[in-house]
């Protein structure tokens, strides 16, 4: 048998280390009435394992010392906050509808427009532009040359924590190349700015005649409103803020608060049926024939032909995805394989995806003849040849019934088919309140001394959002609110911090990416309903040094259900559209579609105005987490291990009672055993009663917070330095000579199928735990309530007749079977997994 650990054997502190893992092991698998061996987990792990085929992968020892991990540092643990919500007045209107968050008064000044306004330059011109300074923080508006009558439409944003007068001024200024004139100005007292409270209408502006600095009135008008506000108010995301008073006009875009939405996708599906009446450019050979198809930066083809004729077949599906609105033409090119490396092309055609159908369900729709059009080349340019009559023979369809995964299928927020007209009613509404961030750590260097510019995205279902840009702060504040539709509760928000890196606007950045300071994911199913969570989020970065804490972001959450019934009734519904069980698609297929359906996503989400940019779309989708990763592969091995230990532990039990070690323990399972054995019937009801009883009994240690990254659960802090640097290293690897590289990205692309599939075991078994640990509480409220029903039921049933009964449904005709998964299934399919847990 391999020997794990370092081999070390002593006589006290073997036990004491044997008595610290089986505490670590009982945490771990919320079982404290179950014992269980370190020794025998390390003989399973050698069946499992034998020759210790992991411990050295890439010359890096790996130690499967599994109940030695060290506790979780407290600075990686969540933590819960008592945040002043919604202001708390009483009466106050925004605690109905903006009540997720601190309130933030602001002095908002809002330039309309001027009117009369004098000249004063020589030329008698007036370029005029106004000028709002409160204290030090001082805003202007653009200019415009030679008008007398300008109109701005411009709101500024004086944070109140932040006031350092009480009188705000408002100054008409005339643009100068030496000296900018002064016109005239309006003051304003701040004890007399009245307040507004959403959903109070807007403040009707007003004309105010300007003044000299002496109080004397001149000639001009100009229309205002001032009010005090709260970052409710409709002007908060457009205003400039006089903390951003340093940030030039090009980069004010950056900053600001926005709302995004994904694009459309849409499967699109090209079955290539045959053609006909080919005309080859050399007919002394018969062709080798296939087709390819390229949608954008998309490219497929088909294999060749087998029927080496003028008439070749196919019969071959290839899927793309396409967004709205559609911009790429379908191009299809039936090409003869000459040569290796060389292809003629027979024909071509190109096809709008305007005008292609949409089919909801799994009906073949008609297929269609296109004529293919031949190119020639004359004098080195193509020209198209007209007399030319080969045919393709097609089915082209947009697929409305499946749902284009562009998130990772464990992080999935939105689960809906593409076609509106397929989805079903809404069973709730998600709120988020993204209040502030404490401890951040510098991110940049700007005038010799560190910064860090924050702001935050979330992304749930099609709708992405993005807080502004708090400059140069590491406890910066938000406090916003935003609210989404809820279709599913199996489902995954995330929020991501980040520091921004275009504040001089886009063209002076020089290629600059915004750097991820952290990630926080929230399973909706974990969460109560109707109930705020606050809690403060650890935001954890794996680096090549190692794992690191770059801060805690504060966050409010609340889940609300408009129908208790229908989400009950869901977690018996298929986790996919139906679409993807009636055809489904391979893993391949989905891998590679997936890839295009995020590089889609990013690039439309990119060219926004403002742009969300590449990096943050990818890091948000976890565009690389199919990357293999020793560390991942361990933590997954470890998961297999934590679900599998229980048993173990029963196995010992059972053999302790062998033994007789609890002599009264063991008379009382032969009793049960006598009993069990004389009335067969009652084994079925006993069980699902002791689930029954299990699960209300572990309701008193139900979670009371959402799930969150554990850096022990994903093996961050114990990784091995040449771990982190494979997991950091570039695909394909940079590291030479060329054959180890081809090796090496060979082993690194089956291990991570590898990595794939223990996660997906790990994931099946964790499900089966979460049935009676309430970290679903709906699920486990469901489970349990039929576990106590099923016992009822099979107590009054006779055993014979349920076995019959079983019997028959189990080896029921083909007839009687459909392709849609289960109830049971389906259930056990949303549960919730460690995987939210996962870093």
């Amino acid at each position: 048998m391999p020997r794990f650990g370092n081999g070390k054997r002593g006589g006290g502190c073997v036990t004491r280390q044997r008595r610290r893992r089986l505490l670590d092991l009982r945490r771990d698998t919320g079982r404290n009435g179950l014992d269980v061996d370190g020794d025998d987990v390390r003989a399973l792990m050698a069946v499992i394992l034998p020759h210790q085929l992991l411990l050295e992968l890439v010359g890096s020892r790996i130690s499967f010392k599994m109940m030695q991990r060290p506790f979780r540092p407290e600075e990686y643990s969540l933590k819960e906050t008592s945040p002043h919500l919604g202001g708390g007045a009483a009466g106050d209107k925004l605690t109905t509808t903006y009540d997720l968050v601190e309130q933030m008064q602001y002095l908002y000044v809002r330039v309309v427009k001027a009117k009369d306004l004098p000249s004063k330059d020589i030329t008698g011109s007036c370029d005029p532009y106004v000028e709002v300074k409160l204290g030090n923080y001082k805003g202007t508006t653009r200019h415009f040359e030679k008008k007398t009558n300008p109109e701005w439409n411009q709101v500024f944003a004086f944070s109140k924590e932040r006031i350092q007068s009480s009188v705000v001024e408002i100054i008409v200024k005339d643009k100068d190349f030496v000296k900018d004139d002064f016109i005239g100005r309006v003051l304003f007292d701040l004890n007399e700015v009245p307040k507004r409270v959403p959903p109070d209408s807007p403040l009707a502006p007003q004309w105010y005649r300007l003044e000299e600095r002496n109080g004397h009135k001149v000639k001009g008008e100009l229309m205002l409103a001032v009010w005090m506000g709260t970052q409710a108010d409709e002007a908060f995301p457009e205003a400039w803020h006089s903390d951003a008073a340093s940030i030039p006009g090009d980069g004010l875009a950056s900053i600001r608060s926005k709302v995004y939405l994904t694009p459309k996708l849409w499967y699109l599906r090209v079955n290539v049926i045959e053609a006909q009446d080919l005309i080859p450019n050399d007919r002394t050979r018969f062709p080798d024939v296939y087709v390819k198809a390229m949608l954008g930066n998309q490219a497929l083809r088909t294999r060749v032909s087998p029927s080496r004729t003028l008439n070749p077949m196919w019969n071959e599906d290839l899927m793309f995805v396409a967004a709205e609105p559609f911009e790429e033409h379908l191009i299809l090119s039936v090409e003869d394989r000459i040569a290796p490396g060389k292809d003629d092309v027979l024909g071509r055609t190109i096809i709008s995806l305007q005008h292609v159908p949409r089919r909801l369900d799994h009906k073949l729709l008609n297929s269609q003849w296109y004529n293919l059009e031949k190119h020639v080349i004359v004098d080195g340019e193509q020209k198209k040849e007209t007399k030319f009559s080969s045919r393709i023979h097609l089915r082209i369809c947009l697929e409305g019934g499946y749902h284009v995964l562009d998130e990772s299928t464990h992080y999935s927020s939105d689960l809906r088919p593409t076609a509106k007209q397929l989805w079903k009613h809404s069973i709730g509404i998600l709120e988020l309140g993204i209040l502030t961030a404490q401890g951040l750590l510098p991110m940049k260097t700007k005038d010799g001394r560190g910064t860090t510019d924050a702001y935050c995205v979330a992304k749930y279902g099609q709708k992405w959002v993005r807080t502004r840009t708090i400059i140069d702060s590491f406890t910066p504040k938000w406090n916003e609110q935003y609210t989404w539709e809820v279709y599913d509760p199996c489902t995954v928000i995330t929020i991501g911090v980040f520091d921004n890196c275009h504040l001089n606007g886009g063209e002076k950045a020089n290629g600059a990416r915004d750097t991820r300071i952290g990630k926080v994911r929230i399973r909706l199913s974990t969460l109560e309903t109707d109930r705020v969570y606050t809690h403060a989020y650890p935001l954890i970065v794996l680096t090549p040094a190692g794992v690191k804490k770059m801060g805690e972001v504060q966050l409010a959450v609340r889940f609300t259900c408009s129908s208790l019934l229908n989400m009950m009734h869901l977690y018996s519904q298929p986790l996919l559209p139906k679409m993807h069980y009636v055809h489904p698609l391979s893993v391949m297929q989905v891998d590679n579609l997936r890839r295009q359906a995020t590089n889609i996503v990013s690039t439309r989400l990119s060219r926004a105005e403002p742009p969300l940019r590449k990096e943050i779309v990818e890091y948000m989708l976890d565009v690389d987490s199919h990357m293999w990763s020793m560390r991942k592969s361990k933590a997954n091995f470890f998961r297999i291990m934590g679900v599998l230990s229980p048993l173990i532990a029963v196995a010992k039990w059972f053999d302790q009672i062998c033994h007789w070690r609890n002599p009264l323990t063991t008379i009382l399972i032969h009793i049960l055993f006598v009993i069990l054995v004389l009335y067969p019937e009652l084994i079925l009801p006993t069980i699902f009663l002791y689930l029954f009883l299990i699960g209300v009994w572990y309701y008193r240690w139900r979670p009371r917070q959402p799930p969150h990254m554990d850096t022990r659960l994903s093996h961050a802090e114990s990784a091995h330095p040449d771990e982190l640097d494979e997991e950091f290293d570039t695909f394909p690897t940079s590291r030479p000579p060329d054959i180890v590289r081809m090796r090496y990205d060979r082993l690194r692309s089956v291990a991570g199928r590898i990595q794939t599939v223990v996660g997906d075991l790990a994931t099946q078994g964790e499900r089966l735990q979460s049935l009676l640990s309430w970290r679903d509480p709906r699920a486990t409220a469901l489970f349990v309530t039929f576990c106590f029903v099923a016992a009822i039921v099979l107590y009054v049933t006779p055993f014979r007749v349920v076995v019959f009964l079983a019997g028959l449904y189990t080896l029921r005709h083909p007839r009687f079977r459909h392709k849609m998964p289960s109830v049971p299934l389906n259930f056990f399919r949303r549960l919730p997994a460690r995987t939210d847990s996962m870093l």
